[in-house]
């Protein structure tokens, strides 16, 4: 609005120092010109009256075509924070502020003795299981031979003690020890089962501190800017500390807000368009991607057009991803611009909306 105004306030001058330049109706010599010279002189002056109020009013989007509608608005970016998961001293921090990243490039890395000596003793704890389950193994195969060795005696002994060649007290004995043998066996094979389930348990601990190792090594989850580094090489860092701030250039839109009378007839999908204060020799390709679905009070930021009616609907300008990803590098969030939206299809965008991009 400030724009407008100084722009008015220009052509105002203009105008003011054109009249100016009009020759006096009375002559230097006090003689009168003539009356049609008088008229003529007032028609210009009407007609660069009128020139400069349609001026103005188009300037305020007074004369906006029937079906089109104009707002203010800014234009902002997805915010993603890089943080820290678990705590640590921040050892390299590889990017600025401003600086272009790409999803998964290394940003950060965090330094933590701790994690990398308790899995190194995990690791040991994993050897130690397979040692013992190698032990149990081996064990097993010893019971394993025992039981065939009573068992054959048992078989061995039941004709002799039939015969009355081995005493009953003898061939108890060996049918004792088959039993004994066949329950050391079941020991022994649940020392290998417990050994087993060492493994997997120490297997687990090892993979969950190579887990932590992993996210001490900070990447960018989408490709973007930096829009601010919260964090300085060789502090120490908390849990949950933000580190990098990035912004997706990939997902850009401007935030506008329209009465219910505007808001209520627009569709998700419906073109759109954007011109920036930075460069209004450009008009940018938009759709609509979120119509809010409750009133809101306007922001003291905002400036519309019927400035009288206190609730309006969010409305977001969802810039065409081949724009962004053709001039990603020229994106500038928080530059504020006007956003345009047709409240019917049937309208054809006017000439000055025609999509205009730099070459």
């Amino acid at each position: 609005m400030s724009r407008v105004r100084s722009c008015a306030a220009v052509l105002a001058s203009l105008a003011i120092l054109t009249l100016g330049s009009f020759p006096d109706p009375i002559s230097t010599s006090g003689r009168l010109v003539s009356t049609a010279y008088a008229q003529s002189t007032q028609q210009r002056f009407q007609r660069a009256q009128s020139k400069l109020h349609t001026l103005i009013d188009q300037l305020r989007g007074a004369t906006m075509p029937e079906g089109v509608a104009k707002t203010n608005g800014r234009i902002e970016a997805t915010q993603v924070d890089v943080s820290a998961k678990y705590a640590g001293r921040l050892a390299t921090l590889s990017v600025n502020e401003g600086d272009e990243v790409t999803a998964g490039q290394v940003v950060a890395r965090i330094s933590s003795p701790e994690y990398e000596a308790q899995s190194r003793g995990a690791r040991a704890q994993v050897l130690r299981a397979k040692q013992a389950l190698a032990e149990a193994e081996a064990l097993i195969a010893q019971r394993k031979a025992d039981q065939v060795f009573a068992k054959t005696d048992v078989e061995r002994g039941q004709p002799l003690v039939e015969k009355g060649y081995m005493t009953r007290q003898v061939f108890d004995q060996r049918v004792a020890k088959a039993d004994a043998t066949e329950a050391a066996l079941r020991a022994a094979e649940a020392q290998r089962d417990a050994a087993q389930f060492a493994i997997q348990t120490a297997q687990a601990e090892v993979d969950r501190l190579d887990a932590i190792l992993v996210d001490l090594v900070l990447v960018s989850p989408r490709s973007g800017r930096v829009q601010y580094r919260l964090a300085r090489a060789g502090e120490v860092v908390p849990a949950g500390q933000r580190i990098l701030t990035i912004l997706d250039l990939n997902d850009v839109y401007m935030t506008i807000y329209l009465p219910a009378g505007q808001a209520g007839q627009l569709a998700l999908g419906d073109e759109a368009r954007i011109i920036l204060d930075a460069l209004p020799q450009y008009v940018v390709p938009a759709t609509i991607s979120f119509v809010a679905t409750d009133a809101q009070f306007t922001p003291k930021s905002v400036e519309t057009v019927e400035e009288r009616e206190k609730l309006m609907f969010r409305v977001k300008l969802q810039v065409d991803p081949k724009v962004l990803d053709k001039y990603h590098r020229d994106v500038k969030t928080g530059v504020r611009g006007l956003g345009f939206v047709r409240t019917s299809s049937t309208v054809s965008w006017p000439d000055n909306l025609v999509v205009k991009l730099p070459q």
